[in-house]
């Protein structure tokens, strides 16, 4: 994703399009709460601004499918990636954003590990590093509080929270070692597989689909317009920076998320979530000066 070509600098838009991207996500957990209030499971709502996002992928570029449906490889992409979304939206939905977003961003610990089973690559003096960073910030983070008990998940949005970090990791692993695979491919694989993982999760669940009301069907389209936009506004700005500068930058969806929670009470910051959240970020601070 990085550009090595010589040239003049390349300004403010593409850190413009990261922050934008990055804040999308950072926020997000609210209107997926407005959502549920609403009587939409988060599942279901995945589910849906995945669809319409599909559509409008199809109708710009119906060879796509093709391309995915004969390219085996591409597959084990559809379900990371729709892993992630339906494990993120759900977690932050249900649970302590700022909880769930911390752990989610264990990314680089579940990265160094896939990186050298999938792609073979060496563990080095700074991979190593990631990894100690990584887990003492978790388990800084669901140490219990009285101190009784093993830092373990405590609640169902933890766990999403754990799981969708592991799958988000896996999903950036897949796309490094797809790169050459079509772009047009390799995006209906991510929303595609937002949309039938969501839904196959709900259904397995029992999870019913409400009947469509007008102001919820706003809030899927609205979404799903945001993502799209999202998406397109972080592969600008990726192809145009440095892969280090994209990854530091992306993590100041942590600082959205985590800022908006606690503005809005859906999150606490205590001493120790802090001193966590500030070893999990620094292993992925870390993992972008590579």
């Amino acid at each position: 994703m990085k550009t090595t070509r010589a040239g003049p600098k390349p300004g403010i838009a593409p850190v413009l399009g990261l922050l934008a991207n990055a804040l999308t996500w950072g926020v997000s957990w609210w209107p997926f709460r407005r959502l549920e209030a609403l009587g939409l499971h988060p599942l279901w709502a995945t589910a849906l601004i995945y669809a319409t996002t599909l559509l409008v992928l199809t109708l710009w570029n119906r060879r796509a499918w093709g391309q995915l449906l004969g390219t085996p490889a591409l597959w084990p992409l559809v379900l990371a990636a729709g892993a992630t979304n339906a494990c993120f939206n759900w977690g932050v939905t249900a649970g302590d954003v700022v909880r769930v977003v911390l752990l989610f961003y264990l990314m680089p610990l579940w990265a160094v590990l896939l990186a050298r089973w999938l792609l073979g690559e060496a563990l080095t003096a700074r991979s190593l590093l990631q990894v100690a960073l990584a887990l003492a910030g978790a388990a800084t983070v669901l140490w219990p509080a009285d101190g009784d008990g093993w830092p373990l998940p405590r609640s169902l949005p933890e766990a999403l929270g754990l799981v969708g970090g592991f799958t988000f990791a896996l999903n950036n692993v897949l796309l490094r070692r797809e790169a050459a695979q079509p772009a047009a491919a390799v995006a209906l694989a991510m929303f595609g597989g937002g949309a039938l993982v969501s839904s196959a999760v709900a259904l397995a669940g029992g999870v019913a689909l409400p009947l469509p009301q007008p102001l919820w069907l706003g809030w899927i389209a609205a979404l799903a317009l945001a993502f799209l936009g999202g998406n397109l506004a972080l592969q600008y700005g990726a192809a145009r920076l440095r892969a280090g500068v994209t990854s530091v930058i992306m993590l100041t969806e942590v600082l959205f998320a985590a800022g908006s929670a606690i503005a809005l009470g859906a999150g606490r910051l205590t001493i120790q979530i802090a001193c966590g959240g500030a070893l999990i970020v620094g292993a992925a601070l870390l993992a972008g000066r590579e």
